[in-house]
């Protein structure tokens, strides 16, 4: 594709606007009026005339050459002001000095005799001139609601229009058309979900050449549902398509159909519909459906019924009787299990592309998209990060080469090395290193926590879940942890992995046993794992003397509705065997780990001793020990990170991957790869 020099962007335009001009006329004619109505009520005398009387004796003389008399309302019935010209009385031929006619302004209180005096000697020299007239009346009448509309409209309807775009358009669809010279991500772009873009890019060719498969009578999808956890590439996949579509892309988001008046979510489906067929074929992509798609009639109280209205409407545009032909509709959910049976069904979502978390080889290709932009150095293999970072979505991936460049930055690198991608790989995993001060015993406790999930793996281990790096440095929210890098993504759980997990989860709280003669709070985590464990061991896979049964209908996320309204499927003697069965699961393994650590007694000394000394030893410390008493190979010491400044993007959640995560407020860890 050929990249066009970005254009300008248009100036914009300025309509005529006949309304705001309404209401500047009406503020200058308030002005206009405040000064007309003060400048009458100023007195000013010119060459002697100060006062009614004056005026009549110079009326008497004959020197008054014109007057004008006006009434003036605010002073009352009786007050007037009289305008015009009259002789100089000192004006000399010879001088020059002095004009001869001069003008003259009296206001004052005028009686009737006055008056009627004044009348009677100018005669055809006075004028009488109204103070107003009908439509200076009608204007100072008006004025005040004048002003009252205007500053209503630019405090109510003219900031309705601006965040609403009118009141007349809250039903208008928000969908964004977006061009293909605009967007700049394409197929290529997108790695490690190569399935999904086989789907997504068949309906492309099809809107490209619907002849092909028009001739053997296919019909391409009415709509396709990507399904799939966060951070697994479903927006980007729908970004790609649009890069790579000749036609009309339209992008809006679940929530952006939600508005506070009702009906107002059903009008902008229909307005959304209308607009894709008037630009057909055209796609249209629906981000995060299951804001609007959730099922009717669930949770108590029947649910909402303008949400039920919005997916009404979706559901008759998708597939009803008018049908969109050459409308494709893309969504996108992490949440299919709330979604509503009738917006999966053939005919409205007749495809779900499923965008799992990446395999190996789909790791490994995220990473090289990623890698483009960064400069890593000669010893970062990105095969061997992507065997490293099992359960990581590309999300995570992306996350992880930003956090090694910042590391790199940060420690004053020009290239960022193998030893910035494994700090960050810890951070994201297991959070940051947090220096604490503890004392001796805190630092012991933890110490012999830690080495008893060591030793007890370092045993049990069948090759598949080697231990990483053992640390009493405070990590995220836990106090210590146990790290473990799976050699491949594991997919089946056997029984006898589940067991040494369970087994080895139970290490720290027997190292506890065994060498302070007590226990601590420092096992909540593991305790609460193994826990887990052991209760879809019994009630979900069926690895109990309780028989392959499946004891509860179990759901990650269910409604409040259904929580309520659904029966335990099995009897109360049936729940006690159950609880007594998983109790057994775990006193066994228990038992098994303690028996283990006094059999390695010296070994659990040793490494104890180790991180006492150390804080931080890698697995092939804890075989040493096992092998030889002893540690032979070197062992790098953990340092703070150098510099100071403050680092951005830092993640303050650990990731639950396939390796151990920390307990939240105690010591010790968890042994990772645990099932769900």
């Amino acid at each position: 594709m050929e990249n066009k020099p970005p254009t300008p962007p248009e100036e914009p335009t300025r309509s005529f606007q006949p309304k705001i001009l309404l209401i500047w006329l009406a503020i200058l004619a308030a002005i206009v009026g405040l000064v007309v109505s003060q400048s009458g009520t100023q007195t000013t005398a010119v060459g002697g005339l100060d006062t009614i009387d004056q005026l009549l004796t110079a009326a008497e003389e004959d020197r008054i050459e014109l007057a004008t008399i006006q009434s003036n309302p605010k002073g009352g019935e009786e007050w007037y002001v009289i305008s015009g010209e009259f002789t100089n009385p000192s004006f000399d031929p010879q001088s020059g000095d002095d004009y001869k006619t001069l003008t003259f302004v009296v206001e004052g209180r005028v009686t009737e005799s006055e008056y009627k005096e004044l009348r009677d000697i100018l005669g055809d020299r006075l004028n009488e001139s109204p103070s107003s007239t009908i439509w200076t009346d009608l204007l100072f009448s008006l004025l005040p609601f004048l002003l009252i509309i205007g500053l209503l409209y630019f405090l109510f309807v003219r900031q309705l229009r601006m965040a609403g775009k009118g009141a007349l358009n809250f039903g208008k669809s928000k969908a964004k058309m977006l061009t293909r010279e605009n967007e700049k991500i394409l197929f290529s772009d997108v790695a490690g979900c190569d399935e999904a873009k086989e789907e997504v890019s068949e309906i492309v060719d099809f809107l490209r050449e619907p002849k092909r498969f028009r001739k053997i009578g296919g019909k391409i999808p009415k709509g396709v549902l990507m399904v799939g956890p966060p951070g697994t590439g479903k927006t980007l996949l729908a970004k790609a398509v649009a890069g790579e579509a000749d036609v009309p892309f339209f992008s809006i988001s679940g929530s952006d159909f939600v508005e506070m008046f009702v009906g107002v979510g059903a009008a902008r489906v229909r307005d959304m519909f209308e607009q894709g067929r008037k630009s057909a074929p055209c796609l249209i992509f629906i981000d995060e459906i299951d804001a609007v798609g959730r099922q009717r009639g669930a949770g108590l109280g029947g649910g909402n019924d303008e949400r039920e209205q919005t997916l009404n409407s979706l559901l008759v545009e998708m597939d009803g009787f008018d049908g969109h032909e050459g409308v494709i509709i893309i969504a996108a959910t992490n949440r299919p299990d709330v979604l509503d049976n009738a917006l999966l069904r053939p005919g409205r979502f007749d495809r779900q592309v499923m965008i799992d978390l990446p395999d190996l080889e789909g790791r490994e290709a995220i990473l090289k998209v990623h890698a483009k932009k960064i400069k890593l150095s000669e010893d970062v293999e990105l095969s061997s990060l992507a065997r490293a970072t099992a359960g990581f979505s590309g999300a995570d991936l992306a996350n992880l080469l930003n956090e090694g460049a910042l590391m790199a930055a940060r420690r004053r690198k020009k290239v960022v090395e193998r030893i910035d991608l494994d700090d960050a790989r810890e951070k994201i995993s297991f959070g940051r290193e947090r220096r604490r001060v503890m004392d001796d015993e805190d630092r012991k406790i933890i110490a012999y926590h830690e080495s008893g999930h060591a030793i007890v793996q370092a045993v049990i281990d069948d090759g598949l879940l080697p231990i990483h790096k053992v640390t009493i440095i405070p990590r995220g929210q836990s106090l210590g942890s146990t790290m473990f890098t799976p050699k491949k993504d594991i997919l089946n759980h056997s029984k006898a992995r589940v067991l040494n997990q369970i087994c080895c989860a139970m290490g720290g709280r027997a190292a506890e046993e065994i060498e302070i003669g007590d226990v601590t709070s420092g096992a909540a985590g593991d305790i609460r794992m193994a826990t887990s464990i052991a209760r879809s061991m019994v009630c979900d896979w069926g690895m109990s003397d309780l028989g392959m049964i499946s004891f509860g209908d179990k759901q990650d996320q269910v409604f409040l509705g259904k929580e309520l309204g659904r029966a335990q499927n099995y009897s109360e003697e049936t729940a006690q065997k159950i609880d007594l069965a998983i109790k057994n699961v775990i006193d066994e393994q228990f038992t098994r780990a303690k028996n283990i650590l006094e059999e390695h007694a010296s070994a659990l000394h040793a490494s104890a001793e180790a991180l006492l000394e150390y804080e931080t030893i890698e697995g092939k410390h804890i075989h040493e020990i096992l092998e030889h008493g002893k540690i032979l190979s070197p062992i790098i010491n953990s340092k703070p990170d150098e510099g100071k400044d403050v680092e951005t993007g830092e993640s303050s959640t650990p990731k639950d991957t396939e390796e151990e995560k920390g307990d939240d407020v105690n010591p010790g860890g968890e042994p990772a790869g645990a099932p769900a």
